[in-house]
């Protein structure tokens, strides 16, 4: 019997577009049903997908969602979100996110530095430091509290996201990580710092897990998993541009690279989905524009299912959706 992980991974509204369409063609054109992993990671804009598959949300009508097309008959999840009234958000420029003033690192920061050197990753500590945005992403995600359940969800959904007075990760959802309701936590993982407010959680405060990384694969590492399955807007190729976006793109791939090898050196194999130039151009450089959305999705599920169908790819393909349809 095979077990499988999902990793979903950040990328803001863009982001949700392009793992709707790589889900989508995963379902329809290989069967592989997404909802059926046994364990999904979901950080960032990643949290909002892989929760609202754990709320029974099928990939094919997450795809329709995003473009308003029509749904199936029976997804009223998406119907309610649909009625909920969701504000603009202002365009996203990381070069503005770098003027912002920076607090002074507190004692539990220089605590971890110091005792726990090989944990602490500076640019997550930095990234927690920058000023709070003026965005309430609680408010942006105010029609996934109407719709939670009582307890977490089942199967496992693990979200990740970022304690601001120390840098350090956290797991929402994980055995002995911090309780929260989940709307909290998945919009503690989208607190993209100097964008979003940090998002307060039972005397802590909060920011996007995607500052720690990108995807946080490496955490389904000795979960007896045999397949992982990881969908990373964030990461694929970026060339040799002398930009900030191809920077981010170009760290974000290295550190899929070194979680991908955790997970490997542990006996799980990975199968892994990122925009190559193509998903790149119709994507832009603003993960909060809703502007391209169809564009994103449609090249996404082109590129996915041509890397789905290619030989070396393709037994793995059929083997998750195998283990989904035990």
């Amino acid at each position: 019997m095979t077990r499988v992980g999902l990793v979903l991974g950040a990328g803001g509204v863009v982001g949700q577009a392009y793992h709707a369409g790589v889900l989508a063609v995963l379902q329809h054109d290989f069967g592989f049903d997404a909802r059926t992993a046994d364990m999904v990671v979901g950080t960032s804009a990643g949290s909002i997908t892989g929760t609202l598959l754990r709320l029974g949300v099928s990939a094919e009508d997450l795809a329709a969602w995003t473009v308003k097309a029509p749904l199936s008959g029976d997804e009223d999840v998406l119907r309610q979100m649909a009625d909920t009234p969701v504000p603009e958000l202002a365009p996203f420029n990381p070069l503005h996110l770098l003027r912002r003033p920076l607090r002074v690192p507190g004692r539990h920061m220089v605590q971890r530095a110091l005792t726990r050197p090989w944990q602490f990753r500076p640019l997550a500590a930095g990234m927690a430091l920058v000023a709070p945005g003026r965005h309430d992403i609680v408010e942006q995600l105010a029609a996934l509290r109407e719709l939670e359940q009582p307890g977490w969800p089942q199967p496992p959904l693990w979200i990740c996201a970022v304690r601001r007075r120390d840098g350090r990760r956290v797991v929402f959802g994980r055995p002995g990580g911090p309780e929260a309701p989940i709307h909290l936590a998945v919009a503690a993982s989208c607190a993209v710092p100097g964008y979003f407010a940090p998002v307060g959680i039972d005397g802590h405060a909060y920011v996007d897990g995607g500052v720690h990384s990108p995807t946080n694969a490496a955490i389904l590492r000795d979960q007896g998993l045999d397949l992982v399955v990881v969908v990373s807007p964030m990461s694929g190729p970026a060339g040799t541009r002398p930009d900030i976006y191809a920077a981010s793109r170009r760290h974000s791939a290295r550190l899929l690279r070194r979680e991908v090898r955790a997970l490997r050196a542990t006996g799980v194999e990975t199968l892994v989905f990122t925009p190559g130039a193509a998903e790149q151009r119709v994507m832009g450089n603003d993960m909060m524009s809703r502007q391209r959305l169809n564009e994103v999705l449609q090249q996404s599920f082109l590129a996915a299912g041509a890397r789905a169908a290619s030989p070396a790819v393709a037994p793995l393909v059929r083997r998750a959706a195998e283990a989904g349809g035990r």
